[in-house]
């Protein structure tokens, strides 16, 4: 019972990774006395994934763990224990568990391809140490053969921590260019000589047809022989155990501004969650660690009786090939595009706008302008393209 007599209603989490994690964390801090109970599908307490791709790869006693004090939460958690149904109660492969509240924060998976042979991800922290042994100075006689399917973020971060470590590392993108799919293939290409640079082979416009024993058989009829396979084509929301639970589903769990779902008591966060977008005016799925961190704020508040709305300018960072990338906004359906200095050099910036304003920027080792066009997106003032495009004027300096 609470002070005020009442039975305390139950909240329960699905997922147990950052954003599962930040909505227990943000129950607690925003007052609520109930039971929270959260349920991770991987036997590991939460951690943060960025540092996956990056140090964790290279620095043997960086832990990315987030030091989860579950007993001074007052949080029941259960790891190693996958959701894999919803009726009245969310039902998991150990037992079901009623609720008041249920969050979803179940994440994606990683799209696998055909074929036999054994590939490998880099989705968990299990995943990283498994690569990091593979990758160690000594492990192996011979150079290590590094196959990566995917010029994406996360297999650009894994060729430049392999090519660090010694590897022959080999690249496959379908795609026209690296992060062509991400950021389109005009400014993915920029990247593309950073990979040369650094002794990796890339082959773009490649399609995979199966992953085999011993390598990659390519469409055409190509075969590229590996010791070891990463499949980094991307992931899909986690949401397939969901099918027939009366949660609307449309890449990820439908919700709407303040992050519920079809089903009433039902919210969902982070890589899984499909929100309504007030400003840029459609539905997002966006796979990001500030994603995370923040999303659950507005779950958090709105579980508690509020009316918050979680509509934020995206951010996201990649580190490869000894560069910073960062990304703000949103480009899809951007009316046009312009290059902010000049992608030859080593500092530039790309700038996507729509009705005379700017809705996304990427730049190269420019934080500065980063954290410029955040706020000038946030503001939504026209922009005179001009100054934008000119590098010796800050960003800011380009609203009109």
């Amino acid at each position: 019972m609470t002070e005020s007599g009442r039975v305390p209603e139950k909240v329960v989490v699905a997922g147990a990774g950052l954003a599962g994690f930040r909505t227990a964390e943000e129950l607690r801090a925003r007052g609520f006395e109930g039971p929270i109970t959260l349920i991770g599908a991987e036997p590991r307490p939460p951690y943060d994934r960025p540092p996956l791709s990056k140090k964790v790869l290279t620095e043997p006693d960086l832990d990315p763990s987030l030091k989860a004090d579950f007993a001074g939460l007052g949080v029941d958690f259960r790891p190693d224990e996958a959701a894999i149904g919803l009726d009245d109660d969310l039902v998991t492969d150990r037992g079901s568990y009623p609720f008041d509240h249920l969050v979803l924060a179940t994440g994606a998976l990683p799209v696998t391809l055909p074929g036999e042979g054994r590939q490998r991800f880099l989705r968990t922290y299990d995943d990283a140490l498994a690569l990091r042994d593979l990758l160690r100075p000594g492990q192996r006689r011979k150079r290590l053969r590094l196959a990566i399917v995917g010029a994406g973020w996360i297999g650009a971060e894994l060729a430049t921590a392999a090519v660090a470590r010694g590897g022959q590392v080999t690249v496959v993108e379908a795609g026209p260019a690296p992060l062509a799919a991400a950021i389109g293939a005009p400014v993915g290409a920029q990247t593309a000589r950073w990979y040369a640079e650094a002794g990796v082979d890339l082959r773009v416009a490649t399609a995979v047809e199966a992953v085999q024993p011993g390598g990659l058989a390519l469409a055409g009829g190509e075969q590229i022989a590996a010791d070891e396979i990463v499949t980094a084509v991307g992931v899909r929301p986690a949401t397939g155990w969901l099918d027939g639970s009366g949660v609307r589903l449309e890449n990820g769990v439908a919700v709407d501004a303040g992050l519920r779902a079809s089903r009433p008591g039902v919210y969902a966060v982070g890589d899984c969650a499909a929100f309504e977008s007030r400003r840029f005016g459609r539905r997002l799925r966006v796979e990001h660690w500030d994603v995370a961190l923040h999303m659950p704020e507005v779950a958090a508040a709105n579980v508690l009786g509020g009316d918050e709305a979680y509509d934020p300018v995206p951010y996201f960072w990649s580190e490869q090939f000894g560069r910073m990338l960062q990304y703000v906004g949103y480009h899809g359906g951007a009316e046009s595009f312009a290059w902010r200095g000049d992608p030859a050099e080593p500092t530039w910036a790309a700038c996507w706008l729509t009705a005379g304003r700017l809705v996304a920027m990427l730049t190269v080792d420019s934080p500065r302008d980063m954290l410029q066009a955040r706020r000038l997106i946030a503001s939504a003032r026209p922009v005179d393209v001009s100054r934008l495009t000119d590098s010796a004027i800050p960003v800011k300096a380009a609203a009109a």
